[in-house]
């Protein structure tokens, strides 16, 4: 059950990292080539569809995704926050361009993850991949931004510059040498005679676009809990055990779940074997044969029902709010192209 806990807070979480800072990306509503290898930095045919269009999962949704901010929706968000902070930058005198939003696209539109909620779902790309993600999915376009200077930083920001680790050592590779609140002093008042915005040009932009800092994961959260309730049912532990009886029949003995067969079929270095390729074969084989991904998605839609009946007021609270935030966002990109 540990395992299966983990697996179920990873399909829950997954998507809440999709919306990264919006000082650090942003979508440009002109085309931008990649510099290394003339590819666009922002390909959509890579971005998640909204709803499945293939596999076991193909038209299926569950309750809670009409309350999931899609990718498509937090992308424009992040992109129009990241225009405004540019125009604000340079309001200041300061030219500063950041980075494109979308350039690397999840493997799922939402947190509910529904096309491996349930383990593999697309016998199609089980033949060519096995457990992993299509080859576009697991490249990383990298993009660069110039080193900002410290009064730079104040700007965009509203607080100074991180002061660098006594010992760089410890810092491991990746992390922020620091954030708001940590090393960090509020930004000076004023800069090229105007007055800086509370929490720099960052929080300007927030403000323009009516972004409020709610929490993110309330929604996933309440799908981790759905997914995990869901197991526990009679009709889901038979479909189960008779997918798994399925698979021992087919020579793969002891999987005692989907997510066992992912976790057995997932390779070192991300790249399919035919071992592995015939693993989510008959993996995705037996989900058909024991209908598992119907008799379960049933079974949690109805779990979730419950949910967004208990929780009505908070998550119509959070549907609107995303609402507005991507109307103003959708507002200002728009005015950007006329």
């Amino acid at each position: 059950m540990k395992h299966i806990k983990r697996t179920a807070t990873a399909v829950a979480l997954a998507a809440s990292a999709l919306l990264v800072s919006a000082c650090s990306s942003n979508m440009s509503p002109h085309t931008t080539q990649n510099a290394a290898d003339g590819r666009p930095i922002v390909n959509k045919e890579n971005w998640p569809k909204k709803i499945p269009t293939s596999g076991l999962t193909k038209g299926l949704t569950l309750p809670l995704e009409a309350y999931m901010a899609s990718y498509e929706d937090q992308v424009a968000v992040e992109q129009a926050a990241s225009d405004l902070q540019q125009s604000c930058m340079k309001d200041y005198g300061i030219d500063l361009t950041l980075p494109l939003a979308g350039a690397n696209p999840p493997p799922s539109d939402n947190d509910a993850n529904i096309e491996r909620r349930y383990g593999i779902t697309d016998r199609a790309e089980a033949e060519k991949y096995g457990y992993e993600l299509p080859p576009a999915l697991q490249e990383h376009t990298t993009q660069t931004m110039r080193d900002l200077s410290g009064v730079e930083v104040e700007v965009l920001t509203g607080h100074t510059k991180p002061e660098p680790p006594e010992n760089p050592k410890e810092v491991k590779a990746g992390e922020p040498l620091a954030a708001p609140g940590q090393g960090t002093k509020p930004a000076r008042a004023e800069y090229n005679g105007k007055k800086l915005k509370t929490g720099g040009c960052i929080g300007w932009s927030k403000d323009q676009l009516g972004v409020r800092e709610t929490d993110p994961t309330f929604v996933a959260q309440l799908a981790g809990d759905s997914l995990m309730q869901s197991m526990k049912d009679d009709k889901v532990i038979q479909a189960i055990a008779a997918w798994s009886s399925c698979m021992d029949g087919k020579g793969h003995s002891g999987l005692a779940d989907p997510y066992k067969a992912m976790d057995q079929g997932v390779t070192s270095d991300g790249k399919p074997t035919p071992e592995s390729i015939a693993l989510a074969v008959d993996d995705i084989d037996c989900k058909t044969q024991t209908d598992l991904v119907k008799i379960w998605s049933g079974v949690e839609s109805v779990i979730q029902d419950k949910q967004i009946t208990d929780n009505q007021s908070q998550l119509t609270g959070i549907k609107e709010q995303h609402g507005k935030e991507v109307a103003a966002a959708r507002k200002q990109m728009a005015a950007l192209t006329q």
